[in-house]
This record gives structure tokens, sequence and C-alpha cells, in this order.
């Protein structure tokens, strides 16, 4: 099932015996005109992307999670195309959060506790060009924020592989993909509970640490 739903194939209909698959070719969009007032958006590469936006949706403040191919050199990328390590995009998720709910140095923090820093190319038992972890924005303004939290990372890790840098290209990926594990509750996914729980907590850290009112 994995390797089949891996490989452009949806899941149509099942029965007591049989599951039912079609292979669906879907031109994917790029985002150029993504700018969504009063949010920030980070686009973030963690390995199989339908663990990853799992993980940010557990997050307060984050209003949307997109799961995409990012920084490649072809137009229109498929799966198919991606999984073939010949395209350079990376199974990547565009989250776009609320700065004045979540900041991003929480969204970083979770993105860490998921990722496995020290392999190039895999995550997990995933291995492959498209799961190459990576930080990308298009807002220059994060550039400064996102290398400082890197250059913390690094001094963690003798072995350090993960890329960060301004985002070059990101198409949304074919419909059957978004939001995968909500669709498909047994899915595949190689990020664990206890990943997920630490990542929840990061909700009821965040609020213990906002400054205590003053007294009037």
């Amino acid at each position: 099932m994995h390797v089949i739903e891996h490989n452009g194939f949806q899941r149509i209909a099942a029965d007591e015996d049989s599951l039912y698959y079609a292979h669906h070719c879907v031109q994917t969009r790029q985002d150029d005109d993504y700018h969504p007032a009063g949010r920030s958006v980070l686009y973030l590469a963690g390995g199989c992307f339908w663990g990853m936006e799992k993980v940010f949706q557990q997050l307060d403040g984050v209003t949307d999670t997109t799961v995409g191919y990012a920084n490649g050199h072809t137009d229109n990328p498929t799966y198919e195309e991606v999984c073939r390590n010949e395209t350079g995009y990376k199974e990547t998720v565009r989250v776009t959060f609320d700065p004045e709910t979540v900041s991003l140095e929480t969204i970083l923090k979770a993105y860490f506790l998921c990722i496995d820093p020290t392999h190039r190319n895999r995550q997990g038992n995933d291995f492959g060009t498209q799961y190459q972890t990576g930080v990308y924005y298009r807002d220059q303004s994060l550039a400064a924020p996102v290398n400082a939290y890197f250059t913390e990372e690094k001094r963690k890790h003798v072995h350090f592989f993960v890329e960060c840098c301004q985002l070059t290209s990101f198409y949304e990926a074919e419909e059957y993909h978004q939001d995968y594990l909500d669709k498909n509750p047994q899915g595949y996914c190689h990020i664990t509970p206890v990943e997920l729980e630490e990542v929840r907590a990061l909700n009821c850290s965040k609020h213990q640490q906002l400054p205590t009112p003053k007294n009037f």
C-alpha cells in the first residue's frame, strides 16, 4: 500500500477482500502569488510530507498547511517525477501561521523535534533526494532569525545536513496528498506518536511563557 500510494495511485474503493486504486495524473500548481495578509509563511521539508503536515497541524496559530514540492529545477513536477530523484524537488509543507499567536521559534522548534538533521536525503525509512530536509523562506525578513536558529542547532551536531535558504519554487502537490492522514488515518507516517505529543506540548509551554500582566 505504501509503495502504491507513493507512486501516484489513489484508493477509490474497498470491500471485505480487496482495495481498489486508480492512477491520477494531475498538473501541479505553482504558488508564486501566495501572500496571505497578516500571516507569515515558511516552507519546511522533513521527509514524507504526509507526516510533516500532521506535525504543524498540531500547533495553535497555524492557519493553513499545504504539501508540495520545493526548490527543484523542472516545471510542474508530478509526484512520480519527484520520486525518480531527477528533479531536485523536496517533499515540503507550506506552513502559514499567525505571528501574533505562534512564534517563528516555536515553528522551528517543532520542526527539529521531528527530523534527524544528521542524514542527507533520508528520514526514517525513506531514502531519496525528495526526502532531503530543509527550511526555505520567501519573505526576506525571516532570513536573519531562521539563520540564527540554524546556527544554534548546528552546534548540537557533529554532522548537520539541513538546508536553509531562499525559496526558489514551490508547487502545490496533487489533491490526494493534501491532508492525507486525515483522509487515511491508517496511512503511512514516519513521525512517531511521541513526537506529535512533544509538538502539542509546545502549545502549553508557549502559553506558560507569556508575560504576567502588570497590576493596574
